[in-house]
């Protein structure tokens, strides 16, 4: 009689093996999405979505005024938001997942966010605030991860590095080369240093977007083109 006792452990091993296989590719695939699931990376995902702002305009979605006055109506939900947090008064799960530690008794920084997006873009004409903004939704995130996550009063110079690649890849979509360079600069400083006002941060998501916006007026005037503030 034919022995199948080793066809069989044979097979079984081999269903072993596959199985063992696609145990450990799950196990891959769920770290990944882990990975993705964290804290950090979720504001970094968060802070991407604020292109959609500038992308509503270039869609047609909205006219710049409207825009303006769209976010300006977030300004003013952020505002009461952040009155009802650090008074107390409301607390909801999503603060848990888009502040930090340092930012629980301070202006958390989404708030900055859509402050600083607001300002600009009521200041500015397009084409310098919708580059201004895209630094602080795009080059920021992008500059958050290749870092360390540690809060830094100076980050890493190949961090710096890439921040201003970015922003002013952006920007020449926008305005001309000397107006780019600028607007890349002012985002990878404004970006890369943290300067501490009477104990607080000055957060990135409130500087980055009119620092650049001046910096690519400043280059506009240089280049001798019309101004570009409204």
């Amino acid at each position: 009689m034919p022995d199948t006792a080793g066809a069989d452990g044979g097979g079984g091993g081999a269903d072993g093996r596959a199985s063992a296989d696609a145990d450990a590719g799950a196990d891959a695939d769920g770290g990944r999405f882990s990975r993705l699931r964290h804290p950090e990376v979720e504001r970094r995902l968060v802070h991407v979505t604020g292109a959609l702002a500038p992308a509503s305009y270039l869609l047609g979605v909205f006219t710049w005024r409207q825009l303006g006055l769209v976010l300006l109506g977030g300004s003013m939900l952020a505002a009461l938001l952040e009155v009802g947090r650090l008074s107390g008064r409301l607390d909801l799960a999503i603060y848990d997942r888009l502040t930090r530690e340092y930012e629980q008794d301070n202006v958390a920084a989404y708030a900055l966010y859509v402050v600083s997006f607001t300002v600009v873009v009521l200041l500015f004409q397009p084409r310098v605030a919708i580059p201004a903004v895209l630094a602080l939704a795009i080059a920021d995130p992008v500059s958050g991860l290749l870092g360390s996550g540690e809060l830094r009063d100076v980050k890493q110079g190949y961090v710096l590095l890439a921040t201003f690649g970015i922003a002013t890849g952006i920007a020449s979509f926008f305005v001309p080369a000397l107006a780019a360079v600028l607007g890349g600069l002012a985002t990878a400083l404004a970006d890369g240093v943290k300067p501490t006002v009477r104990g607080y941060v000055l957060d990135d998501n409130l500087t980055i977007p009119p620092a650049a916006a001046v910096a690519m007026t400043l280059g506009l005037e240089l280049v001798g083109r019309l101004p570009a503030l409204v």
